[in-house]
């Protein structure tokens, strides 16, 4: 059975606003009374902005639809729901906008301390770079002090060790007072020539100067080079070859090792009464002064003696690496070091010349040496390669003697005296 439809006119609420309807035909929207289904209805805005509602009252026996007006309260409420919904949701928007500020603010500050963060961390890398370039400079500085202090002392023992040796200079017979003053020494034109009056001597400039000032017996003098201006004390040869010989160099037992360094062989080392190296800077000081003549003896394990004399011999300073000029070669063994060993520089073993590191001891090396007086000192004389020295011979060798690199000399010295030497008879 077909159920009829209703056209009902009534009040209908649609966006606040109150409207009259008139009922014209069915829709499929239901509509319950107290949980029982009565029906259909729907509601839809007209033209001319009238609201129309339709519903569907089906035939049923024994029950009684509500009102049809309950339908259209229901519907105000939803709408005033609606309404309240809309309300809340502008409200939340509200709150989600203050909050968004409120996110952004918090972002900026956020933004803010983090720049602050960084400025302290810089700040504090700055701090730290200071600190540890604080340390550095206190660590220079007591570096320095350090050293400062090391040199102090040093030329505090030099003073004394030099006071030592000017009153030493001042006491010995034939040297005026004022020992430091270059004008009263001898002339570097007449420098070896018996003084005029006995009573007026200069200070001694070598071996030769004291031997003209009397003294005739090997030992320890104190002399006082032209050139420096201080004294050094010297072993003078007064035997050999009429005498007045200053002895720069000496080997008789191997008790000093000649293996040393570039520093030791400028300022000198050993025994002047035994084996020593006079020292290159002594050795400029003093060949350069004048002219002057080198002399070498040598003595072999059979008790043997040989020498060489060289007319010409000097030493450049320490800026020229103590270059080597030797020359007019005579005497009793031939010649092994000015046609090999002429103006060569002086080497050491730390000076990074492989001859030098090969040979243990320094010298005026070419390649590496046929004449080398600073070697090690081998017993016996006759050493190998399997020695001491396995990547080439190491002893003292004089080789057109032996006509060897591998034999070691007993005795060697070398001595210089000006080339115008003439001996004195004594009295």
């Amino acid at each position: 059975m077909s159920s009829p439809a209703w056209s009902v006119s009534g009040l209908c609420l649609l966006t606040g606003l109150v409207m009259v309807s008139e009922v014209r035909s069915f829709n499929a929207t239901r509509f319950n009374g107290g949980g029982t289904q009565c029906g259909e209805y729907s509601n839809q805005l007209m033209d001319d902005g009238m609201c129309r509602i339709v519903a569907t009252l089906p035939q049923v026996e024994g029950q009684r639809c509500p009102d049809m007006f309950r339908c259209t309260d229901e519907v105000s409420f939803w709408l005033h729901e609606n309404e309240e919904l809309k309300r809340q949701l502008s409200a939340l928007r509200e709150t989600v906008s203050g909050l968004q500020e409120e996110l952004r603010n918090h972002r900026h500050r956020v933004k803010v301390l983090e720049l602050q963060a960084e400025e302290r961390t810089h700040l504090n890398m700055s701090v730290e770079q200071r600190l540890h370039d604080l340390e550095m400079h206190y660590t220079e500085a007591t570096s320095l002090l350090h050293i400062q202090g090391t040199l102090i002392l040093d030329l505090q023992n030099q003073v004394h060790n030099l006071t030592e040796v000017v009153d030493r200079v001042k006491r010995s017979p034939g040297c005026l007072l004022n020992v430091l003053h270059p004008n009263s020494m001898m002339s570097s034109q007449e420098p070896h020539h018996p003084p005029e009056s006995p009573h007026m001597r200069n200070c001694p400039i070598d071996c030769a100067s004291i031997y003209y000032n009397g003294e005739r017996r090997s030992g320890l003098y104190t002399v006082i080079p032209l050139m420096a201006g201080v004294p050094v004390q010297v072993y003078c040869d007064m035997d050999t070859d009429g005498g007045g010989w200053t002895v720069i160099q000496r080997r008789v037992d191997g008790a000093v090792t000649f293996d040393r360094t570039w520093g030791d062989y400028r300022d000198g080392f050993g025994d002047l009464r035994s084996e020593f190296w006079l020292g290159n800077d002594h050795i400029h000081d003093l060949s350069t002064q004048g002219e002057y003549t080198l002399r070498i003896d040598l003595e072999d394990w059979s008790n043997k003696h040989k020498h060489a004399l060289y007319q010409s011999f000097s030493v450049e300073d320490e800026e020229h690496q103590y270059r080597l000029h030797v020359s007019g070669f005579s005497g009793s063994a031939q010649d092994s070091l000015s046609w090999y060993h002429d103006k060569q520089s002086f080497s050491t073993p730390d000076s990074g010349n492989i001859c030098a590191e090969i040979s243990h001891g320094g010298w005026w090396y070419n390649q590496c040496f046929y004449a080398h007086l600073n070697g090690v000192y081998y017993r016996g004389g006759h050493y190998t390669p399997r020695g001491r020295g396995p990547l080439g011979p190491d002893g003292i060798v004089w080789h057109s003697w032996k006509d060897s690199d591998y034999y070691s000399l007993r005795k060697v010295s070398m001595m210089i005296r000006p080339r115008s030497f003439r001996r004195r008879v004594s009295p």
